[in-house]
């Protein structure tokens, strides 16, 4: 092989090689992104403040095991999450889905920070209607004795 067809060659084998292995490797990937993002919906039965993702013990490295199991046996997302309901019921999801009762979990911290909030509104209103706001003193009389008192301290003070 004379040696001006030998990058021919090189370049013709790596066009024959590389479209078979970047499409595993993509697909790869994409298994494992959607692993991890499964597994971070799914909480962990023995750490049950972590995700099965974010959890080290052994009953999360198997749920982690069946996702990717299931996931190359071409289960949609939504049927891997649906097994894992299905066993454990819906308290193995991190977030409950939204419907029926669960619309309660969802909508309440709104609705306790918008109370709040016309709580608080409401009380300084109140405030402000008795005379009790911020310069509410300002308009009082000052009491004689403190008065006096207190001219004297000043002309003190002056001197």
């Amino acid at each position: 092989m004379s040696s001006g067809k030998r990058p021919l060659v090189v370049c013709l084998l790596l066009l024959m090689v590389l479209p078979g292995t970047w499409p595993s490797a993509i697909l790869a990937g994409s298994l494992e992104k959607q692993t991890h993002e499964l597994a971070a919906e799914l909480r962990c039965p023995v750490c049950q403040n972590l995700s099965v993702a974010d959890s080290p013990s052994e009953m999360a490295i198997q749920m982690r095991e069946i996702i990717i199991e299931k996931l190359k046996n071409g289960e949609s997302p939504e049927q891997v999450r649906g097994y894992f309901v299905s066993r454990y019921g819906e308290w193995i999801l991190l977030a409950p889905t939204r419907r029926g009762f669960n619309w309660l979990a969802w909508l309440l911290p709104f609705v306790a920070i918008l109370g709040g909030a016309g709580i608080i509104v409401l009380t300084i209103r109140r405030a402000i209607k008795r005379g009790h706001g911020p310069n509410a003193d300002a308009s009082r009389p000052l009491d004689p004795r403190y008065a006096s008192r207190l001219e004297a301290e000043l002309k003190e003070s002056e001197r």
